[in-house]
């Protein structure tokens, strides 16, 4: 078991609302943070002195960490946030612990994949 908190189908879909500000959220603010030249993998500018020449974090990030803070505090794993991908760890009947898979642009979980199998391996939620 890769998780301690596993989500219900109707209580991931039931979030989806929420993470979808959340999601489209952080998707706008490391856009912003990509735009003024900061590196989030890094945690710093490029040049200068500091983290961004004057010694303090910009408030996108600071925003952004909140985000990712609330949601994953939530049980919820963060993929991708420039693609705004989120999964909700899950157990299929047969017990084997998958991910219900939610891209932002999506209109709900449609999606459920094998945490092998990953994003690649995506099935219809029908599948599952």
């Amino acid at each position: 078991m890769y998780h301690s908190k596993h989500f219900r189908l109707s209580e991931a879909k039931s979030m989806i609302p929420e993470m979808k500000i959340s999601i489209s959220k952080i998707v706008d603010l490391k856009n912003i943070l990509d735009e003024k030249g900061y590196d989030i993998s890094k945690h710093e500018y490029f040049g200068g002195f500091g983290p961004n020449g004057t010694g303090k974090y910009p408030k996108e990030l600071e925003e952004l960490i909140a985000l990712i803070k609330d949601i994953s505090g939530k049980g919820v794993v963060i993929k991708d946030i420039e693609r705004g991908l989120i999964d909700f760890p899950h157990f299929r009947e047969n017990g084997e612990e998958v991910y219900l898979c939610f891209l932002l642009g999506e209109e709900d979980i449609e999606f459920w994949h094998s945490v092998k199998d990953g994003f690649a391996g995506r099935k219809h939620i029908s599948e599952l």
